[in-house]
């Protein structure tokens, strides 16, 4: 493997800024791809997912085979605990931020509220996607990266 064709961009050192969770669930909003991250047997588990934002919750949707619909529907109140992060990251000056919210999954079983997701939230997968979860925040964090101060700088 020759790497003739990759760049080495330099980069000076970074600052990690925690966001509000106002402003962390805005830049969440901002974007429509996340992960969801949950139990499966015993160990965490990553899916790529799309989302929207409706009330402050996060809404993504799911199928019959999977995992998360599989837990959620077997869950008591309030839900499955999950994690989710959204980010933003410069490729090239490794600038931007992330978000990370842990919450309660539950699905949607309302038949009006889960017409409206399936009519707002298109899966990019090529797949019947017939069911929503909903993840209700607990704890909202997030951080900006920025450049650093330069030592000296006014």
């Amino acid at each position: 493997m020759t790497t003739d064709n990759v760049q080495t961009v330099p980069t000076g050192p970074r600052r990690s800024v925690e966001l509000d969770s106002d402003e962390a669930l805005r830049l969440l909003g901002s974007v429509s791809f996340g992960r969801v991250v949950f139990t499966r047997q015993a160990l965490p588990t990553v899916r790529p997912v799309n989302h929207l934002l409706d009330g402050g919750d996060i809404v993504i949707r799911t199928h019959e085979g999977a995992a998360l619909t599989s837990h959620t529907r077997q869950a008591g109140a309030p839900g499955v605990v999950v994690a989710y992060e959204a980010d933003t990251i410069d490729a090239h000056t490794h600038l931007g931020w992330s978000v990370v919210v842990t919450g309660y999954a539950h699905l949607v079983t309302d038949p009006h509220e889960l017409a409206r997701y399936q009519a707002l939230l298109h899966p990019w997968v090529n797949q019947t996607m017939d069911y929503a979860v909903r993840i209700r925040p607990d704890l909202i964090t997030g951080v900006r990266l920025t450049p650093a101060e330069e030592p000296g700088a006014a």
